[in-house]
């Protein structure tokens, strides 16, 4: 039982009942344009499009109490002074309770007879967020009360403001008009952008300076301004911009008012920047205000935004005997997935949105999960990812979603990042049959504007050569500065305290130490390739692909089986990593999924080895553990894996988005049952009864739950932007269901727990619906046996494509 909280799937929401849960759990505001991070007391932070270079509010992590500053409305009710956030003031209600929807949260709050209710949302295609904010009062008898809003402006560039005081103490400034305040920090100068903060209800009052509004020596829990009950009116010059308004509210018993606090992003474009000298041109934002001055738009937009939800997370419904399985995949696994492609691993509670943009390998992995959604997003993510890899094969680790440009202030030299293009580009156009993509001329980071050459395709057979070419003495691809695993260094042999390992040196012969999961990775990589060309009837290309995956695999059959399992590297001296002859780190994951879902071992019976040795020496209660066993003292020579503490992040935690990798090389041998047991052991929605134990939010994946060597194992940690969300959405949808988009059809290939009777699924494709049910009479988990499409029998396990428009009844049987 859930102290704090429940699912309510008829409303896909979850409902919190209680504010002081074991973490702030977290809620996304937005899809397209403007995004913000929204917990259950109202904190978090709002920003265009890149949390570092455009935060419109300021938010500060790792604060005491946590969560602290976000989106604040404060109560004076005579002498008592609360929030319906319940957050800063924390005084205590009479009622709470937050919905976190798609893309909106609704908290509402009562207290001695009022009751306040806000709407939090971003309109689609709008770079506002509003606050629906709807106060009732239930006490039967007249009342007068106050209500002042709150935020803190961000100067938008994050690093700039949260370090550079002797700056930034001196150029913040703000307008303010009918009550609309109008932050313009260096507007005057370099920017052609501001934000407003205006509420549509009139105003008695409001503020700009946080030290007039809070006061020097006080916190958000005891402002100055609230406690006086009025505001000071103040003109913020340089120190703190902030966003304030107080509101004079007299309410019948009975009655109730609504109106709206409008947050909104302006960029002026070609328009005058200015009226008069030092008086912005304000057109844009009064013209935001106007547009969501009645409540019927703001509800409009509120509708339209939860239509284009439900269209989008129509494409794929399933009915399942399993109630964690179906509100994972019908709801919450899809709405994380439309997250990870939005943000990547940019902005979360654990993520600053300052030191990472959008990864390369991440970014890539996330369209997996995400391009049955909005196809089209998906076709242009795969090319700005593919504009940030150089001609030399390697890419950039990250790049700026503003700018669209590589950044290598967190590293590089990623040996596995170019591969991962292959993935996503084949998942896109066995989504739409799109083939075109494969033209587009996008060049290379390296090469001037003017000069860029080198279409998509040309980027996919540079990764795959790339790999060939760069291989160590066992003929497995070099490991570079790492892998997947960003934490397996084996090239750096840091020493200092104070370095970076992503950011370290490499102080060996960097073309010795090799990955099998890579080898494994350009076996899965190289066979989706050489499968695109046979779609497109270029036999020859097809066989050329093939001659290096059997290359490749050859490798990996001579050196990268220890006999029970596949060894996971080699070090710089050549020495196997993830090998019986370790006395710690003997078995890892990563490498028995890749090497499996590479095609390796599955005739010879090496694959069913390596997985019941995952079971025997990975697997527990809460999860695959990353390997065993765990490290109990740094080795320079394997790098930051072994710096953790035993049983945490890469030193043997679970670490999630690795875990579906060995789901899925279940499912290819078709142990359903297994599979099953191990996707219910890091289901968040299967934590309800442990929850003060998981702590994380239990309706996304959290990217670390803590392993059986850990002082708390089944603790859970950075939840929300991990590449699990996309990887068990395809566990759920391509692997139980099986329903596996493909060049001309639908394949069906389920592998589900040998007790479901059945299962249902509703999978738009192409412009066509099609219903499938999956009956199971025999108890079996793989195989289907009998495929009738609108009562024709179908050969094989295709779905033909159906014309845009048309419904499809499918019925198979497993047997």
């Amino acid at each position: 039982m859930n102290p704090y909280g429940y699912f309510d799937d008829d409303n896909r929401e979850y409902v919190i009942t209680r504010p002081d849960t074991p973490l702030p759990w977290l809620n996304y505001l937005g899809q397209d344009d403007l995004f913000g991070l929204c917990t259950n007391t109202g904190g978090g932070y709002t920003f265009y499009r890149d949390a570092k270079l455009r935060r419109l509010t300021r938010y500060r992590y790792n604060e005491i109490p946590y969560d602290n500053n976000g989106r604040y409305l404060y109560i004076k009710d005579g002498d008592t002074i609360w929030n319906p956030t319940w957050k800063p003031t924390r005084t205590a209600l009479d009622r709470y309770e937050c919905r976190h929807g798609l893309g909106y949260s609704r908290i509402t709050a009562e207290k001695n007879g009022i009751e306040v209710e806000v709407l939090f949302f971003i309109p689609n295609n709008e770079t506002v967020e509003l606050w629906k904010t709807t106060v009732r009062n239930k006490s039967g008898q007249a009342r007068d009360i106050q209500l002042f809003s709150f935020i803190e402006f961000c100067l938008y560039e994050a690093q700039n403001d949260a370090t550079n005081y002797q700056r930034t103490y001196s150029i913040g400034e703000v307008e303010q008009e009918d009550g609309v305040i109008y932050h313009k920090t260096e507007y005057r100068e370099r920017r052609s952008h501001y934000t407003i903060f205006g509420c549509t209800h009139p105003v008695a009052g409001f503020d700009t300076s946080r030290d007039a509004f809070v006061g020097v020596h006080n916190g958000l829990h005891d402002p100055k301004v609230v406690l006086a009950g009025k505001s000071a009116n103040s003109i913020a010059h340089g120190w703190n911009p902030i966003g304030s308004h107080s509101l004079d509210l007299h309410l019948a018993g009975g009655e109730e008012k609504v109106f709206t606090f409008v947050l909104g992003y302006v960029e002026v474009g070609d328009a005058a920047k200015f009226d008069a000298p030092f008086v912005m041109n304000k057109a844009a934002g009064r013209a935001i205000m106007e547009k969501y001055s009645d409540v019927k738009d703001v509800d409009r937009a509120f509708t339209d935004m939860t239509t284009r939800w439900d269209e989008r997370l129509g494409v794929f419904q399933v009915q399942s005997p399993s109630p964690e399985l179906n509100r994972m995949g019908n709801i919450w696994n899809q709405v994380q997935c439309m997250t990870t492609f939005n943000l990547s691993r940019s902005a979360s509670l654990f993520e600053t949105g300052i030191g990472r943009g959008m990864g390369y390998r991440d970014s890539n992995q996330d369209i997996l999960g995400f391009v049955h959604m909005v196809p089209e997003k998906a076709r242009q993510r795969v090319l700005d990812i593919a504009a940030t890899q150089m001609s030399s094969g390697l890419c950039f680790h990250q790049y700026q979603p503003l700018t669209k440009k590589g950044n290598a202030d967190i590293g590089g030299g990623f040996m596995d990042d170019h591969l991962w293009l292959v993935l996503s580009t084949c998942a896109y156009i066995k989504e739409t049959g799109d083939t075109s993509i494969l033209s587009e001329d996008i060049g290379y980071a390296d090469q001037p504007d003017d000069a860029k050459s080198g279409t998509l395709l040309d980027h996919l057979e540079l990764s795959i050569r790339y790999c060939l070419e760069n291989v160590g003495p066992h003929g497995l691809p070099l490991i570079g500065h790492a892998d997947w695993n960003d934490c397996l260094n084996l090239n750096c042999f840091s020493t200092e305290p104070n370095e970076s390992f992503q950011l370290a040196g490499h102080g060996a012969d960097d073309k010795v130490a090799e990955s099998v999961m890579i080898a494994g990775l350009f076996l899965n990589a190289s066979d989706l390739l050489a499968g695109l060309y046979d779609h497109l009837g270029q036999a020859g290309d097809a066989a050329r692909i093939r001659a290096g995956y059997d290359t490749i695999l050859s490798a990996v059959d001579q050196h990268g089986w220890d006999g029970k399992w596949f060894v996971r590297a080699y070090d710089a001296y050549g020495k196997p990593v993830g090998s019986a002859v370790n006395e710690e780190g003997r078995i890892y994951i990563e490498s028995q999924g890749w090497c499996i879902l590479g095609g390796v071992g599955i005739e010879d019976g090496r694959a069913r080895t390596a997985l019941d040795s995952v079971h025997e020496h990975l697997f527990f209660e809460h999860g695959c553990v990353l390997q065993q066993p765990a490290y109990s003292e740094y080795h320079v020579e394997l790098g930051e894996v072994s710096s953790y503490p035993p049983g945490y992040k890469e030193n043997a935690g679970v670490f999630c988005h690795n875990n579906p990798w060995i789901q899925f090389a279940l499912m290819k041998l078709g142990d359903g049952d297994r599979a099953f047991l191990y996707y219910l052991s890091i289901c968040p929605a299967a934590k309800e009864d442990i929850i003060d134990t998981y702590r994380a939010e239990p309706y996304v994946y959290s990217q670390m739950i803590a392993g059986k060597d850990a002082a708390n194992p089944g603790e859970a940690k950075n939840a929300w932007l991990t590449g699990c969300a996309a990887w068990t959405f395809l566990t759920v949808s391509q692997g139980f269901c099986g329903i596996q988009p493909d060049y001309t059809g639908l394949r069906l290939d389920p592998c589900i727990p040998s007790h479901w009777p059945e299962f249902k699924v509703t999978r738009k494709f192409r412009g066509a619906t099609y219903d499938i049910t999956v009956k199971n009479p025999s108890g079996k988990s793989k195989g289907i046996t009998s495929l009738v499409v609108d009562g024709q029998m179908v050969p094989g396990n295709i779905i033909p494509t159906a014309p845009a428009g048309r419904t499809v009844t499918v019925e198979a049987v497993l047997a």
